[in-house]
């Protein structure tokens, strides 16, 4: 995407710094905080979404921007369970799964 723009012009309207995006355009990963900007500056989501629920759920934490607290807390599951999840060390039992199925079909 070529808009013109100096780094400097796209980090005012991202609000970020100009290092960033040099840093962004050398393969560095933005923080999650800067997601939401970043695709709204973009105007469209630069990544994929998995079709499984687990696949889903880290595509929302992304382009929301939130850490695993953050989505927990959401969610009502505890952080590192979430994380363990996600991460694929552990997976959801049942009654986890319908919570996590439930929470994306009335997730904003």
């Amino acid at each position: 995407m070529d808009l013109g723009l100096l780094q400097r012009e796209a980090a005012n309207k991202i609000g970020v710094q100009k290092d960033s995006i040099y840093n962004w355009e050398r393969g560095v990963q933005p923080e999650l905080r800067f997601m939401p900007k970043i695709i709204d500056f973009l105007g469209y989501v630069p990544f994929g979404c998995q079709d499984d629920i687990l696949g889903k759920l880290a595509y929302y934490k992304l382009i929301s921007g939130l850490s695993y607290k953050e989505l927990g807390a959401k969610v009502g599951i505890h952080y590192e369970q979430l994380q363990a999840w996600l991460t694929g060390r552990t997976k959801p039992n049942k009654k986890s799964f319908c919570r996590l199925k439930e929470f994306l079909q009335t997730a904003p």
